[in-house]
């Protein structure tokens, strides 16, 4: 099969070089335009557009498909079969069209549950315990066509998006090529979805990152999770200021140890927000139990480790994350 890949970021990379080892030809790379960063804004490419140039790949970089020139530039190719892996921008109806097999995509979810931008984060934030690998044809809906390939995965208690995210690529690679040599053979079967269950996985914003601890222990637990490494949650610190919260674990602190510079003891029942320090470990209290903050990234500063944080900070007693301010 003669192949266009549609992706951008590095949880495309690994299907990417799968097909490149395959028996089947890349013909072209489809990628977003390369990005400003740093200080400089010196113009950096995506990490796909990276990992074709190492292999001497054409790169088409197009941030969107619906342009006549776009619509060219894949004609000319005369590929059979387009696969997407998180590429970043709606494939227009004509595009679709454009190739004799049409387009693939790799999905981190369970269909129909997690439709849509990112279905790791939303899996994770809704305490689920499993996801799916799963390979549809692109069609006009969103994530809703038929269904070549899918694979239940566990989704561990501790691992964050970032991670996981890592994992399931690599996991989803090799059942990629797989999908594309049943197709180039006519044996591929596809399996239409349902609308039963079916949920959407809006993008991550600004609001998904403050965290409410009014909400219970898990559910902050699993807010943190979904939103690390990158772009983190966060809390509002007495000065107003930024504390992202980077890993964290449902805990009670333990009865009668004594806490730095917070509540007297760390039997109490810390109320919602409130910080309890010892030497070596920091809690926080939720509406229903506490967690444990095990690194965070101070305003202007570099993860660490909370504890380490929390002994410079020289918290008053009984601070309380958030009292300063919180997301509309």
């Amino acid at each position: 099969m003669k192949i266009i890949f549609a992706g951008t970021p590095e949880v495309a990379v690994p299907t990417f070089e799968a097909l490149m080892a395959s028996e089947h030809t890349v013909v072209a790379v489809l990628t977003r335009s390369a990005k400003p960063k740093g200080r400089s804004k010196t113009l950096v490419p995506s990490e796909v557009a990276v990992a074709a140039q190492a292999h001497g790949v054409p790169i088409i970089e197009a941030d969107s498909l619906r342009s006549a020139q776009a619509q060219a530039q894949l004609e000319t190719l005369e590929a059979d079969l387009g696969v997407v892996v998180a590429y970043g921008a709606i494939i227009p109806q004509e595009i679709l069209d454009l190739l004799p097999h049409g387009w693939i995509n790799l999905h981190f979810s369970k269909l129909p549950r997690w439709r849509g931008a990112a279905p790791v984060q939303r899996a994770i934030a809704a305490g689920d315990k499993e996801t799916a690998i799963n390979i549809f044809q692109l069609e006009a809906g969103l994530d809703t066509g038929p269904v070549y390939f899918s694979r239940t995965v566990e989704i561990p208690a501790e691992i964050n998006s970032g991670d996981f995210l890592t994992q399931l690529s690599q996991i989803g690679a090799p059942d990629v090529v797989e999908v594309v040599s049943q197709i180039a053979a006519g044996t591929a079967v596809t399996t239409a979805q349902t609308e039963e269950g079916a949920t959407y996985a809006k993008m991550i914003k600004a609001a998904d990152l403050w965290v409410d601890f009014t909400k219970s222990a898990s559910e902050v637990h699993n807010q943190v999770r979904a939103c690390a490494p990158t772009p983190g949650a966060f809390a509002f610190l007495p000065d107003g200021k930024k504390l992202k919260i980077l890993a964290t674990k449902v805990s009670a602190p333990p009865a009668h140890t004594p806490g730095i510079g917070t509540a007297s003891q760390a039997g109490e029942s810390l109320a919602a927000g409130e910080i309890l320090v010892t030497k070596k470990q920091v809690w926080v209290g939720t509406g229903a139990g506490s967690v444990e903050l095990l690194l965070v990234a101070p305003p202007g500063k570099n993860m660490m480790e909370a504890a380490a944080w929390a002994r410079g900070a020289r918290l008053e007693p009984k601070t309380i994350l958030n009292e300063s301010g919180q997301m509309a």
